[in-house]
């Protein structure tokens, strides 16, 4: 009875409210600005087609430059975890099995010049779980994106041969126009309030809105791209691109000791509705333990990544595919000798090894049908070194046996009756959890505990 509420009161709400909004007139800011509509760029938002690929490529300055470039974007959903009790019957994750605003964005996103152009996300998160472990509404910075662009057309002026640009952002990848990146890849859209894996690689949402990273790129005759990029600490003048993190209490953000390396090479072709690329990018991060201690040695996290991305673009029918592999090198240089004299470095990693392998694998495949009815199977897997001093046994986010393994699936489907508009039911499946099937945590709780069943809708005006 609990799971027939769950699906079909927010259902039966949001369907009421889509068909109140097919009136509306208000459209995002990059439509507005193009005179297109929403799938010229995406398949599904965030999901670029190749054209909307070019327009972030090109700085976001195709079309007329808005007086108001701005858009606003909601979220509500609704989340059942399988077992959201721990052993001693508390829950575990807050505002499950009820219908809530899960976040709201306000964008500054357009042409400036048509040289300059800028995406600009602030958002409120209502689902935020402070110290004290209650729910708190906060809002912050999110993915931010401004561009300065040049090209140089072909001789018969009917596309651009080269295509080259500068970019300032806060979250490495955000700057990407594939979706196989892990800043804009999937899970487009998550569970706020789901019960998530213990371990992940630094390249993989670790630095989002912490950072400052500026770099180039070249797009050339739309089929070689390269990017090299810089990442230090957004403080300062860039302090900015943070706003909203708590950078003042230990272990509250990450901090970069200097210049941290990027790079992007990608192969791209497109012909007739398809269009496929294959790609390589990676991180090289020296990272303090501790952020409130800028002073002492640094860890240094190596991430280098393979990737592809396959899409057919077609009426009615669209199939896209994404897939990724993330192998990172955790040289624990600082973190690992201050252990081992048992004087760890503020709340920074106590790792039991020197050196530890982190390993992330994803695939997604798609199908939608009249660029309304979409259904998505995904694959996940992480794996690396045991390491019972990061990934922690006798708790019931820790691993019982040290290991930072996680695999599972996630099914989703969606249907967007209006432009501006998503509904989506998703769920997702873990075969292994921090490191186990079941009692991964030594009070008895199985992968399949956290499993969830998500329900949302996307609003965006």
């Amino acid at each position: 009875m609990k799971l027939t509420r769950f699906v079909f009161l927010p259902l039966a709400a949001m369907l009421i409210l889509a068909a109140v909004m097919r009136r509306a007139e208000a459209v995002p800011a990059f439509a507005r600005q193009t005179g297109q509509a929403c799938a010229a760029c995406h398949v599904s938002f965030p999901e670029l087609t190749p054209y909307g690929r070019m327009f972030k490529l090109g700085g976001y300055t195709i079309g007329q430059r808005q007086t108001l470039p701005i858009a606003a974007m909601a979220q509500v959903g609704d989340t059942h975890v399988k077992n959201n009790k721990d052993g001693q019957g508390n829950a575990i994750v807050p505002k499950t099995d009820q219908l809530a605003l899960s976040a709201a964005s306000l964008f500054l996103a357009g042409k400036a010049t048509d040289n300059l152009g800028a995406f600009v996300q602030w958002t409120y998160n209502n689902l935020n779980v402070n110290d004290a472990g209650k729910t708190v509404g906060h809002s912050g910075i999110d993915n931010t994106d401004i561009r300065l662009v040049g090209r140089v057309v072909n001789e018969d002026k009917t596309d651009v041969r080269w295509l080259y640009g500068a970019t300032l952002h806060n979250n490495p990848t955000v700057q990407d126009v594939w979706n196989s990146t892990p800043a804009f890849g999937y899970p487009f859209t998550a569970p706020p309030n789901g019960i998530g894996p213990i371990a992940g690689t630094l390249i993989d949402g670790a630095l989002a809105q912490q950072v400052a990273g500026m770099g180039g790129y070249v797009f050339w005759n739309r089929t070689v791209y390269a990017e090299l990029s810089d990442y230090r600490t957004a403080d300062g003048v860039f302090s900015w691109l943070r706003a909203g993190q708590d950078t003042h209490t230990p272990g509250g953000v990450l901090r970069l000791k200097g210049n941290n390396p990027y790079w992007r090479f990608a192969y791209n072709r497109e012909w007739g509705a398809n269009s496929l690329m294959l790609g390589t990018y990676g991180l090289i991060a020296d990272v303090y333990p501790d952020d409130t201690l800028p002073g002492t040695p640094t860890d240094r996290y190596t991430d280098v990544a393979a990737d592809a991305q396959y899409q057919y673009i077609g009426d009615p029918n669209t199939i896209t595919a994404q897939a990724t592999y993330i192998r990172e090198k955790q040289d624990y240089s600082a973190s690992y000798p201050a252990t081992l004299a048992g004087n760890p470095i503020g709340v920074g990693p106590t790792p039991t090894n020197p050196r530890d392998t982190l390993r992330t694998a994803k695939f997604k495949l798609s199908y939608y049908y009249d660029h309304r009815y979409g259904a998505t199977l995904a694959l996940f897997d992480t794996s690396g070194t045991t390491d019972a001093g990061l990934y922690g046994p006798g708790s019931v986010g820790g691993s019982n046996n040290g290991r930072p393994d996680s695999r599972g699936y996630i099914v989703e489907l969606s249907y967007q009756p209006i432009q501006y508009l998503r509904l989506m039911l998703q769920y997702t499946g873990f075969d292994k959890f921090n490191g186990a099937r079941r009692n991964y945590d030594g009070f008895g709780r199985t992968a399949s505990d956290n499993n969830m069943l998500f329900l949302n809708a996307w609003f965006a005006f």
